[in-house]
């Protein structure tokens, strides 16, 4: 008799031990009979599902299914009388609420004293956080793809047209590093900002650093954040017009002076600009903002300069007046003198910048600054 009381309490210490490691799980634990009747409810069962116990016990589990899921529960409770375990899956089940959420399920056969199977236990762990992590992966290596086959075009394009102006192996390859370079230069903002878009302050001092003479270079204009596509092709640019002047004008001289201002304005404003020169479809069919770059720099005329010389084989030519402003939906003017050089772009200012809901750039804020 007192080895039958002592049995009896040690099972009470074990259902206590048991009911205590079920309430306090972050998972929802749920039994149910052969009918799929539930019969125990845990409090992790109460905040995944928003079902109270007093709710979900006497219930069907079927509430929890979607519809086009009701027929997982027949197939479960087939193996389950069965004697089988179904192992951890992924599937769907709805919230109170009539939400959605991702779950993986394990359930097991319920036994009573005679071993005869009387029902299932499931064990259900939310997956949403780890589904939409894995969504956000493929989602992020697709737009990868997406721009490293970009890129490719891009230097491709390079290599191409600057072997159809050098006939020097070394003026080629050094010519390919360094726009490359630039490239990666681009590249290295947008990564730091998680695909954010860059600073165009923060883009032209990264392109113009590597020539020094900061003190010759002043910027103006209102903080912007560039979209990824205008890093990219003002990058390229920004590198194309710092090279030919520290080879042949203001950047290469003591007394040069390089000012690029940007301004924005209304569509009307940027053809008046504009003057004769033409523009794209993409930028007359805006209609709103316009966003609008000068680069001027003067210097002293160097003996012999007869003004030609924008990188010298002629790759920059086509990515100031045909390469970047035709990818903004924009148009530019390039003008060349003597000891001075002007580069106007105009382009849509949706094309350029990042939208922020309810922020419009202010045209009068940052004054100019040295870099």
């Amino acid at each position: 008799m007192t080895d039958t009381k002592g049995s009896n309490r040690l099972d009470m210490l074990a259902d206590g031990r048991l009911a205590a490691i079920v309430d306090s799980s972050f998972d929802a634990i749920i039994s149910k009979d052969l009918n799929s009747i539930i019969t125990s409810w845990n409090l992790a069962a109460e905040r995944m599902f928003g079902y109270s116990a007093d709710e979900a016990v006497g219930q069907s589990i079927l509430m929890l299914i979607p519809d086009h899921l009701k027929g997982e529960e027949t197939e479960i409770i087939r193996r389950v009388r069965a004697g089988e375990r179904v192992a951890s899956y992924e599937t769907t089940r709805r919230r109170k609420d009539g939400a959605l959420i991702s779950v993986s399920l394990t359930v097991s056969p319920i036994k009573n004293a005679n071993g005869e199977i009387v029902g299932a236990s499931k064990i259900a762990r939310d997956i949403s956080a780890a589904k939409e992590s894995e969504r956000r992966i493929r989602l992020l290596m697709r737009e990868v793809n997406h721009r490293v086959k970009n890129q490719f075009a891009v230097i491709l394009s390079m290599v191409r047209e600057t072997s159809k102006r050098s006939s020097d192996p070394r003026e080629f390859e050094e010519l390919i590093r360094a726009r490359i370079m630039a490239l990666s230069r681009s590249h290295d903002l947008l990564v730091t900002s998680e695909w954010a878009g860059a600073s165009l302050f923060d883009l032209i001092q990264e392109h113009l650093k590597p020539f020094g003479r900061e003190e010759q270079i002043l910027l103006s204009g209102p903080v912007l954040t560039l979209q990824s596509n205008a890093v990219q092709n003002l990058g390229m640019a920004f590198h194309e017009l710092g090279t030919n002047s520290s080879k042949y004008g203001a950047l290469g001289s003591e007394d040069g002076r390089v000012e690029i201002t940007w301004t924005i304005g209304s569509g009307a404003q940027g053809a008046s600009v504009q003057g004769a020169g033409a523009r794209s479809a993409g930028a007359q069919g805006s209609g709103g903002r316009e966003f609008q770059m000068l680069w001027t720099e003067t210097s002293t005329p160097r003996p012999g300069s007869n003004g030609d010389e924008i990188t010298r084989k002629g790759f920059g030519t086509v990515v100031l007046q045909r390469v970047a402003p035709q990818s903004l939906g924009g148009s530019a003017e390039l003008e060349r003198s003597p000891g001075r050089l002007h580069w106007r772009l105009s382009a849509p200012l949706a094309s350029i910048i990042v939208p922020q809901a309810g922020v419009d750039a202010d045209a009068d804020a940052a004054p100019g600054f040295g870099i």
